[in-house]
């Protein structure tokens, strides 16, 4: 008795601290202060399959290709004199921009984030990443992306 008694309390326990619930059943996306957002009126998998696709189309390495998240990475070439300044040389390996896109949602309504860093000297033991703002060429991108995949979602 004493028992069930106790695995009715740790369940109850559980239960409380499990946190708010989301009713949509999708996970929150959090952004930083640094992120940019966009609503999208597709579904997850159609932001997914758009934005991997127009990357693809544009020579843009696709890094990370999972449902709710895609990291791509665009290599700066040449010296950046205006980089090195303001975030120090990349002389130990080569230096790229690199986008997390992350989305949840459902079949009509996805919640995507934009992050964007600058890493020096990436795939060394050297790297450096540092976290940039949004700028009005990366909010762009997303509404070239939204407007692309609204345009084949069929919502």
């Amino acid at each position: 008795m004493k028992k069930l008694i106790f695995i009715g309390l740790t369940t109850a326990l559980a239960a409380c601290q499990s946190g708010p619930s989301n009713r949509s059943g999708q996970p929150t996306i959090r952004a930083d202060a640094d992120s940019q957002t966009i609503q999208i009126n597709a579904s997850p998998e159609t932001v997914r399959k758009t934005l991997v696709d127009s990357a693809s189309a544009r020579g843009t390495i696709v890094q990370q290709n999972e449902p709710n998240m895609v990291v791509m990475e665009s290599y700066v070439r040449g010296e950046n004199a205006v980089l090195d300044n303001e975030f120090g040389a990349s002389d130990s390996g080569e230096r790229a921009y690199r986008i997390r896109v992350r989305f949840s949602g459902a079949q009509c309504r996805t919640n995507v984030v934009q992050d964007l860093a600058l890493v020096n000297n990436i795939y060394t033991p050297q790297e450096q990443s540092f976290q940039l703002p949004g700028n009005p060429g990366s909010m762009q991108s997303l509404q070239r992306l939204k407007s692309n995949a609204e345009s084949s979602a069929g919502c």
